[in-house]
């Protein structure tokens, strides 16, 4: 019990202590109680970006707003922290799984793969090959049987195992 008490897939409770401090925190710079997605950027440094990698900052705010209302509630806001700070691998292959897959059937396609790429690189500044050349090369070796849909959920878990 207590600090220890364990939430949704065994993941470990946020102590009520470090609760009460992330919410003076929070409360103290947002004192409407929500957090805006141009907050979410300032907060993260993340002003002044290319399309892609806005597009990209962009879906991770709207993955961490559950309610889908435009804004970051203290208990999403927490909820996030805990997902990124306590929460288990398998967890966080499935937040990261939710937030690749855009169009949500299930499968990060080729297309997707390469969004994901022109984000991390727009935000990395990383230039070596571009996201197209990197794309094609992961996608060769992970699309085994030609489909186009070259990671589940399922199969990137199993992966990771």
């Amino acid at each position: 019990m207590g600090n220890n008490e364990s939430i949704a897939g065994g993941q470990k409770a946020v102590p009520a202590k470090e609760t009460y401090v992330w919410y003076k925190k929070f409360m103290r710079e947002y004192p409407s109680g929500l957090q805006t997605l141009h907050e979410f950027k300032t907060l993260l440094g993340l002003q002044g970006l290319n399309q892609k990698a806005n597009q990209h900052v962009d879906q991770v705010y709207n993955t961490f707003d559950m309610n889908k209302d435009g804004f970051i509630d203290f208990l999403e806001f927490i909820a996030a922290i805990n997902l990124v700070v306590r929460g288990k691998m398998e967890q966080k292959l499935k937040w990261y799984f939710k937030l690749y897959d855009a169009d949500g059937n299930g499968s990060i396609d080729k297309k997707e793969l390469l969004n994901i790429f022109m984000a991390v690189q727009a935000l990395n500044g990383q230039q070596t090959l571009s996201p197209e050349e990197f794309t094609n090369l992961v996608f060769h070796k992970i699309d085994k049987n030609n489909d186009g849909k070259a990671i589940t959920l399922l199969g990137l878990t199993f992966f990771t195992k």
